[in-house]
């Protein structure tokens, strides 16, 4: 029997794809697949970052295709593709940037923008490119969080390049100013400032842009969200009703301006004592997973009140770059993969593939 490209497509069928719940055919992550004789090639190209899973699934394929009688040897190019998706109607994605993610909460202190740091550096280890813009114009943490100090540079006086931390690119109005400066600025004036922090920034061939909101839904947050091509946003909530409440005008301004939701994440779902090991629901339990659950979205996952976080995040080395094997890493990593999926799930941009149309009187 000899083998064809049909055999081999219809053997990596079998192989399922653990964070798709797809077989590799079906979710389209298999190219270019090549017979000559007895050996057989392919491209297997993830659509989402998995620098840790890829290993794993391209050995899976290859016991699969080895299976197919007539097979001498299997030759696979593994690696990573990530694709600019769809963002809101009458905006268009950026240039150097593929997706933008917001990361909003509905108030402050439910540990949003901890979570969007991790967020970043999670995929980031996970092979993708990624920047960071902190929207916090009037509590700018993520030059402090991710050990940053100094100005950015500008060749020409107009576009600033990125700082960058732990291989993030990253922009803050907290590195143009000093660190006990008060931002006394009002509405308009933020979102001007915000628009030129995103867009006179020299972001660098970005798989993924993180932007860390300012907390509230007020004119500011509505603002960006109908100026800044968003791919998606995150819902970082605690447990508590009072943030619940929040949490649930910010997944509605979303819905409004017509930003897909990607999940949810629960921040302090639950305290561990450090010293006995006692487990307390401080602010409530299952509050995130019951939004989620009302409003048909996804739970991307909870997150203890734990004072690792905080300590490893006020030291400039966040708890992915801190302790990447770690539990909290770990989940961490969980969240950002779900994340990336969201995504690669969702319409990818098309506004690329025509051509533009001129109409001209003759």
């Amino acid at each position: 029997m000899s083998v064809t490209v049909d055999t081999v497509r219809e053997a990596l069928r079998s192989v399922i794809d653990p964070n798709l719940s797809k077989d590799l055919v079906s979710a389209k992550l298999i190219k270019n697949v090549q017979v000559d004789d007895g050996d057989v090639s392919f491209d297997l190209e993830l659509s989402y970052p998995g620098k840790s899973q890829i290993d794993s699934i391209r050995k899976a394929a290859i016991a699969a295709v080895r299976q197919v009688q007539g097979v001498q040897n299997v030759s696979v190019n593994a690696g990573i593709k990530i694709q600019t998706h769809a963002v809101q109607r009458g905006l268009k994605p950026m240039p150097n940037v593929k997706n933008i993610i917001a990361v909003a909460s509905g108030k402050g202190g439910v540990g949003k923008s901890t979570t969007a740091v991790n967020l970043a550096l999670a995929l980031s280890a996970e092979g993708a490119k990624v920047g960071m813009l902190d929207a916090d114009i009037y509590g700018p943490s993520q030059p402090t969080m991710l050990g940053i100090t100094g100005r950015p540079q500008s060749d020409d006086g107009q576009i600033i390049d990125p700082m960058e931390g732990h291989n993030i690119q990253a922009m803050s109005i907290g590195f143009l100013i000093d660190e006990d400066t008060p931002m006394v600025w009002r509405g308009p004036m933020v979102t001007s400032a915000l628009e030129q922090l995103l867009k006179q920034t020299n972001w660098k061939d970005l798989d993924y842009l993180i932007v860390d909101m300012p907390p509230g839904t007020g004119d500011i947050q509505l603002t960006l969200s109908q100026k800044v091509p968003v791919t998606g946003a995150v819902i970082v909530t605690t447990p508590q009703d009072i943030a619940l409440l929040d949490a649930r005008k910010g997944l509605k301004m979303f819905e409004k301006v017509g930003v897909p939701i990607l999940g949810i994440v629960e921040n302090m779902a639950i305290h561990v004592c450090s010293n006995c090991g006692h487990q307390e629901h401080i602010f409530g339990e299952g509050g995130g997973q019951k939004m989620a659950k009302d409003y048909n979205l996804h739970y991307l996952g909870g997150l203890p009140l734990d004072m690792r976080i905080r300590m490893q995040a006020d030291s400039g080395k966040p708890t992915v770059i801190a302790d990447p094997d770690g539990d909290l890493a770990k989940t961490y990593k969980d969240i950002a993969r779900k994340v990336a999926i969201r995504i690669a799930e969702q319409a990818k941009d098309m506004s690329l593939k025509f051509p533009s149309i001129v109409v001209q009187n003759t």
